[in-house]
């Protein structure tokens, strides 16, 4: 596709989703990049940094694999203004819902803007999974998750909204957590983390809950209670886990001794995908793992050699490098904290799928500390 002539109404019907089509692999790069790059619809921020890329994305960006050669620009989201990550072509008044931080994990943190034509798309696909895996609609959630500037919290307060049900949230505050832990103050982690899960017992105890959303290590927690283990075995149909990893052998204990009655599914992802993914359904098990798949190709997955960069084989392990290409935002080969397994991608998928997925110990110079998420 060459720029001439091309309308943006063209190039945007490219990059939209809808549940029964999405276009073709070099339709696709190409209309993305002629939007991320044009001075009439890309960002400031990406119009900028063109001159310094050392090739043409408009020409040279035609599939997956092309994505490798940006680089990874993560680390300007640090003190990059919002502003300039929003695409001019969404006019003067984008419809943004908010600008959401990384984790903070191994540092200051990153942001992104949400807009809300993205959120929709993407809210409505891991919908579509859900169906799949026989998540009920219509029940009310407990969410305990982060909030504030953390994306987790209000996406899945948009999706009980999608699904017909009633959020009900428990916040979290990982950061403060990880602070405790890293200043070796164990005991005040301790205390918070009970603090949330009394929380959560209040709400099971008084309510409804058909679906659950937490994360591995209070859902470890929660375990430990049997009060709550017998309230969730009784209400709940679903327990979703997701920003932290969950090892084989404790998800297999926690499906079929402790909640043998309630469906565990996985998500994984990353706030500077805007979202995530959603665990396959009826997956070949992987090491007693399950398998996640991206929401291609606007979200797609690589595993790599960390000390080259090179993709491992299908069945080895490696470092997850994500890929955000959408309407809404631009952030391609990002080397992410994470180690996983990689696998196949369904077939027509771009990228990779991955199992097994567990943090790295250090990156970017400091210590990785998951706490509770």
């Amino acid at each position: 596709m060459s720029s001439k002539g091309t309308s943006m109404v063209s190039i945007s019907s490219f990059l939209d989703w809808d549940d029964n089509h999405v276009a073709g692999e070099q339709e696709f790069y190409s209309a993305a990049m002629e939007w991320h790059f044009s001075p009439e619809t890309g960002s400031r921020f990406w119009l900028e940094k063109a001159a310094s890329l050392g090739f043409d994305p408009r020409r040279d960006v035609r599939t997956h694999a092309d994505l490798r050669r940006f680089p990874n620009v993560v680390a300007d989201f640090r003190h990059v203004p919002i502003e300039d990550l929003v695409p001019r072509g969404y006019g003067g008044k984008p419809d943004i819902i908010g600008a959401f931080d990384s984790g903070g994990t191994t540092g200051a943190p990153k942001r992104v803007p949400l807009l809300a034509d993205w959120m929709s798309c993407s809210l409505r696909w891991k919908s579509g999974r859900m169906d799949e895996a026989g998540v009920p609609r219509g029940v009310n959630w407990l969410t305990i998750t982060p909030s504030g500037p953390h994306i987790f919290g209000r996406l899945m307060a948009e999706m009980t909204r999608l699904r017909e049900g009633v959020c009900f949230t428990v916040d979290l505050d990982p950061r403060w957590v990880r602070n405790s832990l890293s200043a070796g103050r164990a005991e005040e982690a301790e205390r918070y983390a009970e603090h949330i899960v009394d929380q959560a017992e209040s709400v099971l105890e008084q309510q409804d809950i058909g679906v659950l959303i937490t994360t591995p290590p209070l859902l470890g927690r929660i375990a430990e209670r049997d009060r709550l283990v017998d309230l969730i075995n009784d209400k709940v149909a679903v327990i979703m886990w997701g920003g932290a990893h969950l090892d084989a052998d404790t998800r297999q204990v926690l499906q079929n001794e402790v909640f043998p009655k309630a469906l565990l599914y996985g998500q994984y992802g990353s706030t500077m995908i805007l979202g995530g993914s959603m665990e396959r359904v009826e997956a070949p098990q992987v090491a007693g793992q399950c398998v996640f798949d991206s929401f291609s190709p606007y979200t797609t997955f690589s595993v790599v050699d960390p000390a080259t960069g090179l993709e491992v084989a299908e069945g080895e392990r490696g470092q997850v490098v994500m890929n955000h290409v959408s309407k809404a935002l631009l952030l391609p080969n990002n080397l992410e904290r994470d180690l996983a397994v990689r696998i196949a991608a369904p077939e027509g998928w771009l990228g990779d799928s991955v199992a097994d997925v567990t943090p790295v110990p250090v990156f970017e110079k400091a210590e990785v500390i998951e706490g509770v998420y």
